[in-house]
């Protein structure tokens, strides 16, 4: 749906938090882009509305103590990096931030598995859902991979791509002018015929497809977010869904710069391996030659460790 539900309260805000002084911490950065929307899919946009915390919080929490000391930044960085590497969570869950996102249906029900996080979302029954649905672009559109049921590998020919993007639309514009026809109102509210009488929003809902824009506030600490940025960010995930996670790993290193430096270098850019999986490398390390056949590992974990090596 359009920004319209929302635009309002989100320039109030906007206007009352630059009137107001505050003593917690702040982060510069992250005030130039509060409440700014970063343009995502067709349709989409993710945004900061809120945020508690900071670097020095994760150090704070970590050392228990108030005020922030006499360690420098450099040490305050190198701690952070510690907490990271050994898994210490809960110096992360000292920040916090709230975000305002808006995706399609289908993005938002893998998104929402992430059951670690506020959420407050539209309500189609309270309000009429926007004629807003997104449409994926060519380069986007791929056949099933025939080795990730959960994922697509390949490239449709340019005739099956146009044929199913123009299903797409069609079917979703289908879809909406029913909505609004069992509705008996259109998307601004107004009537459509004054002799008939529409069934409830909640119930028309139902016909409409997967692709259609939703949107919600998602307030989350950053231990959190950063397990959905490390899931969600990674070249395995669906596209539709990795744009999101992308813009906010780009916002957290703004809120957070040691954070995300080390949680780039001990997360998303390291590799964890099986102790079977350690073996094998120890072995090749030896000199010896390993095959799957004789490394003790079944046949996907084999390929995830040859992706691993060959990176």
């Amino acid at each position: 749906m359009a920004e319209g539900a929302f635009v309002k309260k989100i320039e109030d805000l906007q206007d009352e938090s630059a009137q107001l002084l505050t003593g917690r911490a702040t982060v510069p950065a992250l005030e130039e882009i509060l409440y700014h929307p970063f343009p995502l899919l067709d349709h989409g946009f993710v945004r900061v509305v809120d945020y508690m915390g900071d670097d020095n919080a994760i150090v704070q929490a970590a050392r228990v103590s108030y005020g922030r000391g006499t360690k420098k930044s450099t040490q305050d960085k190198a701690l952070i990096a510690y907490l990271m590497r050994h898994r210490h969570t809960t110096p992360f869950e000292m920040c916090e931030i709230k975000f305002h996102v808006k995706m399609p249906i289908f993005v938002a029900r893998q998104w929402l598995r992430h059951r670690t996080a506020s959420v407050n979302e539209y309500s189609a029954r309270y309000s009429i859902l926007s004629k807003e649905f997104y449409v994926p672009s060519l380069e986007h559109l791929a056949p099933q991979s025939s080795i990730n049921n959960q994922g697509r590998e390949g490239a449709l020919s340019s005739a099956e791509a146009a044929r199913v993007l123009d299903i797409l639309r069609s079917d979703a514009q289908s879809a909406y002018a029913h909505y609004e026809e069992m509705m008996n109102a259109r998307e601004d509210g107004s009537v459509i015929d004054e002799n008939r009488t529409g069934i409830a929003r909640e119930l028309a809902r139902m016909n409409l497809s997967l692709n259609f824009y939703t949107e919600f506030y998602w307030k989350i600490d950053l231990h959190n977010l950063l397990h959905f940025i490390s899931l969600r960010a990674d070249s395995h995930a669906q596209y539709e869904i990795r744009v999101y996670a992308e813009e906010m790993a780009r916002i957290v290193e703004k809120w957070t710069p040691f954070a995300h430096e080390a949680f780039t270098n001990y997360r998303m850019n390291a590799t964890t391996l099986s102790g079977g999986a350690w073996q094998v490398v120890q072995r090749m390390l030896r000199g010896e030659k390993v095959s799957q056949e004789d490394s003790g590992l079944g046949a996907r974990e084999w390929r995830e460790l040859m992706e691993q090596i060959e990176k």
